[in-house]
């Protein structure tokens, strides 16, 4: 079975989005506390790094096009699939995702996700939902192994069920 990386946003995006966010908004950089003031954030993903808000840290929600960035990068054209979200980054540099890392971040077992599919224009051509079982890694592992075993999916997007928060994406290996 391959193995596949989950991908957070790139440094490169992530310098562009601490200036200004894909929907033209400046940085707001708060402190995360466990209240929830002034956004509930501690516990939630941060796409920088790929873990868990923790207390303290200095944190801002921006607006996200991950399609949008990648098909720059491609010179796809995914026409009206283009979608934007808020997700979690730290307000300042930080160290990415840690190397060696294993399995997939935010995998809570009984989490609700979709695995979104997409091929070299950027057009959805498919996605399924998906809770994540016990065995996240496993699960997460035959979810993209189904996922790429079409040939026209270039790379597969993970989001939450509850709001389609975008989580992480997955490349064609």
């Amino acid at each position: 079975m391959t193995t596949y990386t989950a991908l957070p946003i790139s440094p490169t995006a992530l310098k562009e989005l601490r200036q200004l966010d894909d929907a033209g908004q400046p940085l707001r950089p708060f402190t995360a506390r466990e209240d929830g003031v002034p956004i509930a954030c501690v516990g939630s993903p941060l796409r920088c790094c790929l873990r868990a808000i923790e207390p303290g840290e200095r944190v801002a929600l921006v607006s996200y096009a991950p399609l949008r960035r990648w098909a720059r990068e491609t010179g796809a054209e995914p026409g009206a699939y283009d979608e934007a979200g808020p997700v979690f980054i730290h307000a300042d540099e930080c160290e990415g995702a840690r190397g060696g890392a294993q399995g997939y971040p935010f995998a809570r077992p009984g989490a609700l996700r979709v695995i979104r599919r997409y091929n070299a224009d950027g057009h959805i051509v498919g996605g399924r939902f998906f809770e994540v079982p016990a065995d996240a890694e496993t699960g997460f592992d035959r979810a993209f192994e189904e996922a790429f075993a079409e040939p026209e999916v270039a790379l597969v997007h993970v989001r939450a069920l509850e709001y389609g928060c975008f989580q992480f994406e997955v490349r064609r290996p």
